[in-house]
């Protein structure tokens, strides 16, 4: 019986569900045995080997009337392959778990699946299994495996001296969330920017071969980010609020709401810019922004002062 995108998960089935959206992901030439068997079978490549995994819980990362499925798939990729990005390396392979409510309907997984794939051919990276569950709210659960070629760069090897750097966009996530919680859709380019975020896959491992001392992703916030290489690297971080980039549309959402902009990008998550440690601003690479710099001590401060508040997002 062929499968209708509007008919009801409960009435599609369990393994037909699994077929429909295992056709969305197509396997790379490392993939010795992908989805089907009871793991799947992949050849590592040469260099140290980087996992994360991550969740996204409906009503908690997102919500089905701010963003399409297709959106969503976008969003679960990009920060895991984001994660293996920012140790220096390169995803080449995910596995997918799903929690889906018996009355969803087939079309949303199916968009979901589309969505994902679309963001890890972006690395090349092939989806090679997973699995699927019913429950009362959908509930993404994703793993990524990659290859650093290069000596990993860990949150750990910051130093005084050092010069803070940024690269990719920062704060157009959180006015985009701003905008959606007034129930506004506009402007445009921030709603999007939090519906599918754009980090630099290509700045990690650019990163790595220029010497960066300590990097991350900024998927919680810019402060709150910079205060993880600091604890980690036992010392002291100064942010500097003329060197952040404050773009146009940043300027009207603050404005049209009484906002300070710099918060968005002081505070703000889910863009998933890398954020690194470097010896000195000549080491800095091309498309990254000095923004701030390491000392002796401990903490974060922007502009020499202390920031009160979280810096960013807590899930307790």
């Amino acid at each position: 019986m062929a499968l209708r995108e509007n008919q009801p998960l409960s009435e599609v089935g369990e393994f037909e569900l699994v077929e429909a959206i295992v056709d969305n992901f197509p396997q790379g030439e490392h993939v010795l045995v992908g989805p089907g068997d009871d793991a799947a079978l992949v050849r590592a490549p040469k260099g140290h080997v980087v996992v994360t995994t991550d969740l996204l819980v409906e009503g908690r990362h997102f919500r089905r009337d701010w963003a399409s499925a297709r959106d969503v798939g976008h969003r679960a990729a990009a920060q895991n392959l984001s994660d293996v990005n920012a140790m220096g390396g390169r995803t080449h392979t995910l596995t997918l778990g799903l929690t889906l409510p018996g009355d969803l309907e087939l079309g949303w997984p199916l968009e979901f699946a589309r969505g994902f794939a679309e963001e890890c051919a972006k690395v090349g990276a092939s989806v090679v299994g997973g699995d699927v569950t019913r429950g009362d709210a959908i509930v993404v659960a994703v793993t990524a495996i990659g290859t650093c070629s290069v000596a990993p760069v860990l949150r750990s090897g910051a130093t005084p001296g050092d010069v803070v750097a940024l690269c990719g966009r920062q704060g157009w996530a959180a006015g985009g969330l701003t905008v959606l919680k007034r129930g506004f859709r506009s402007p445009r380019v921030l709603v999007e920017a939090y519906r599918r975020p754009e980090p630099p896959y290509d700045a990690g491992l650019q990163a790595a071969e220029a010497g960066a001392s300590a990097m991350m992703d900024v998927s919680d916030g810019l402060v709150a980010d910079a205060r993880h290489i600091a604890a980690e690297s036992r010392v002291a971080i100064d942010l500097r609020t003329a060197d952040l980039e404050i773009p146009e549309p940043l300027e009207a959402v603050g404005s049209a709401l009484g906002v300070e902009p710099m918060d968005f990008v002081l505070t703000g998550g889910e863009d998933h810019p890398l954020l690194a440690t470097f010896p000195d601003a000549a080491s800095v690479p091309e498309g990254w922004r000095v923004v701030g710099s390491v000392g002796e001590g401990s903490g974060v401060t922007v502009d020499g002062e202390e920031f009160a508040g979280a810096g960013g997002w807590v899930h307790f």
